[in-house]
């Protein structure tokens, strides 16, 4: 604390950091509680029904909806981020001007709003292909919503594994290839999976580019060339219609259990990948 007292400075730096974690502390535990609070309470066995009628307005079909959607845009965009962020570490070299015009795109991407990439996927997946308002659809734009993020996040897990892990496997003959995919790439796991959390969490909270793409229809669909709502537009559509307030409020709960769930597996996973 003496050592503060000398340095006014570093004591307001302290105390501007301490108020900023407390802070953000308060506000995430008044959304959690205020959501727990309003959506508990509203939580029936009417919600988990298959079909959803004006009744009951049933959620189940749009969480289904939901991990499809999920696991159909991560198969998409995860090989080609990690692919993409391979190349642009282990094989480009430094300083090439391709590299450059690489990450400024990928920047670039990572600043559209979501509303624009809706209309890029109403326009190109929807009417050009004529795939219509469908769960591929919907993938397609939110994988090249999340890629960016898959690349930056992978881009900088290989830089953060050390020079000497490639230098060991090359001085004991290994390829580049094998050198990559055998050394490299497994050390930098848990950072690649944080990215993939920061996707999944983007992909579940997406609204705008979902309804122009994938569709509103309350229903699971027999494909992936049939439409359906996540639960974030299930929900973004029982609060504008203001007759089912506390079903979205309900909807909202387990939209928060379904991320921290996902989050927590994910944590498990990059912990066991880590101490393998």
């Amino acid at each position: 604390m003496k050592n503060y007292l000398r340095h006014p400075g570093s004591l307001l730096m302290m105390l501007l950091v301490l108020i900023g974690t407390v802070l953000t502390f308060t506000v995430l535990l008044f959304l959690i509680v205020y959501i727990l609070v309003h959506g508990v309470p509203y939580i029936r066995p009417s919600l988990f029904v298959f079909t959803y009628t004006s009744d009951n307005a049933s959620l189940m079909p749009a969480l289904i909806n939901t991990i499809s959607m999920t696991l159909l845009s991560l198969i998409i965009a995860v090989p080609l981020g990690i692919f993409a962020a391979i190349f642009l570490v282990e094989y480009a070299k430094r300083g090439n001007k391709f590299m450059g015009v690489i990450r400024l795109t990928t920047e670039t991407l990572s600043g559209i709003p979501s509303i624009v990439y809706g209309l890029f996927g109403l326009l190109f997946f929807v009417n050009t292909l004529g795939w219509g308002f469908s769960l591929l659809a919907g993938a397609f734009t939110l994988a090249i919503m999340i890629l960016p993020l898959i690349m930056r996040t992978t881009e900088e897990a290989l830089k953060a594994v050390p020079d000497s892990f490639r230098e060991g496997s090359f001085g004991l003959g290994a390829g580049k290839l094998r050198t990559v995919f055998r050394i490299v790439l497994p050390s930098a796991v848990p950072g690649i999976l944080a990215g993939v959390i920061l996707a999944v969490g983007r992909i579940v909270g997406e609204t705008a580019a979902l309804i122009y793409t994938a569709g509103t229809v309350a229903n699971i669909p027999d494909s992936v060339m049939g439409s359906g709502r996540t639960l974030a537009v299930h929900m973004y559509n029982l609060a504008s219609e203001g007759l089912y307030m506390d079903q979205a409020y309900a909807t909202a709960v387990i939209l928060l259990l379904l991320v921290v769930g996902i989050n927590t597996l994910s944590g498990v996973i990059a912990k066991r990948l880590a101490k393998a």
